[in-house]
């Protein structure tokens, strides 16, 4: 909105043309959001308070997790908020590929509200059967593969592109619907698995997304997309911009959200930041390196995965508790200590992640 206004503007005032610049509007993206975080980030806090929003926790859980009753949850609909109107604020409207993430995130968060509002009403830590939750993100993620699938105007846009190699590009054809499909559901449950701990779960979607946005730019850009042989996708390059009102959003939370925490996501924030880094990474055809850079989200879920085989295949677990983070707090391991580590190993593999853009 602000978009068209500072473009009417720039007709009579020429410093507004820095505007039209997707870089500036980038960066003030990040500023804004950060901005309306902080601002309206302890009302909300309030009003969750006061309406007694507060955390389940699990019975089966570490001890240590027994004082976070009563947090503050739903935090994430402060991050989705501050998102959906810095994006309008600052990105191209007219721009099919931002109102597709957009309304992606907005429909994951919808089912992490519902299944956060039931775990809050029955005073457990059970929501959303499990069951509805995934058809619900299946319906979901499966109208969002297809209407990428349908709007592709170029083979470029449906190829699967492997890292490391200059010109692998294998032709998805209508597989492409159900690479995006597991890719969008898949990386959605994986944050929200990985949101287990105060602040645990938002920088590294934070230094994901930051890496996505740098591509998103790239890949939008013919001739930096040229230099670095990855595919062109034009108008990708605006969703630097819903990037970077995801990046300061989440930074805003984190301020809130640190050990320990005044409030905690919940799914609303957990399932919609997940479908949301997948959709960038699907419009951008970087879906491999997605799953590099979220490493840690895929060791989450595999986690669980494996202890859930093992336990049903031989009675015997393989880790002391998943997800993997309560593994390493059950041995010893300080909250904090697990917390930092594990963002430590993210940025390490955003870093891999991002290497994969010259070493072709």
């Amino acid at each position: 909105m602000l978009l068209w206004l500072t473009d009417y503007l720039a007709q009579f005032i020429s410093g507004f043309t820095v505007f039209q610049y997707l870089t500036f509007r980038t960066v003030v993206s990040v500023v804004t959001a950060l901005s309306l975080s902080l601002l309206i980030g302890p009302w909300v806090i309030d009003r969750l308070n006061r309406h007694q929003i507060g955390q389940p926790v699990r019975g089966d859980g570490p001890e240590s997790h027994f004082s976070k009753a009563g947090t503050p949850t739903m935090g994430g609909a402060l991050i989705l908020i501050v998102i959906f109107f810095t994006t309008l604020m600052w990105g191209e409207l007219g721009n099919r590929y931002v109102w597709t993430v957009l309304l992606v995130t907005l429909a994951f968060g919808g089912i992490g509200w519902v299944d956060d509002y039931l775990k809050i009403r029955r005073k457990s830590s059970d929501g959303l059967a499990a069951r509805a939750k995934y058809a619900w993100q299946s319906l979901f993620g499966l109208a969002a593969a297809l209407f990428l699938y349908l709007s592709a105007e170029m083979p470029a846009e449906t190829d699967l592109i492997v890292p490391f190699f200059k010109a692998v590009a294998i032709p998805l054809g209508a597989g492409y619907v159900v690479v995006a499909y597991l890719v969008i559901v898949g990386m959605s449950n994986a944050v929200n698995l990985t949101d287990g701990l105060d602040g645990l779960a938002i920088l590294p979607t934070v230094m994901v997304g930051a890496a996505l946005g740098l591509i998103a730019y790239l890949a939008g850009h013919a001739e930096f997309a040229s230099y670095l042989q990855i595919p062109h996708i034009p108008q990708a390059g605006e969703l630097a911009v819903f990037c970077g009102a995801l990046i300061g959003a989440g930074l805003g939370f984190l301020w809130f959200n640190a050990y320990p925490a005044d409030v905690i996501m919940g799914d609303v924030g957990a399932l919609a930041l997940g479908a949301a880094l997948a959709v960038v990474a699907i419009i951008i055809r970087h879906e491999i390196v997605l799953l590099v850079m979220g490493g840690l989200f895929v060791i989450e879920t595999a986690s669980v995965i494996i202890q859930v085989a093992s336990f049903r295949l031989t009675g015997r677990r393989i880790f002391r508790m998943a997800p993997i983070h309560h593994h390493f707090e059950l041995k010893g391991w300080p909250e904090p200590r697990v917390i930092v580590r594990f963002w430590i190993l993210t940025l390490v593999l955003v870093l891999v992640g991002l290497s994969t853009l010259k070493l072709r």
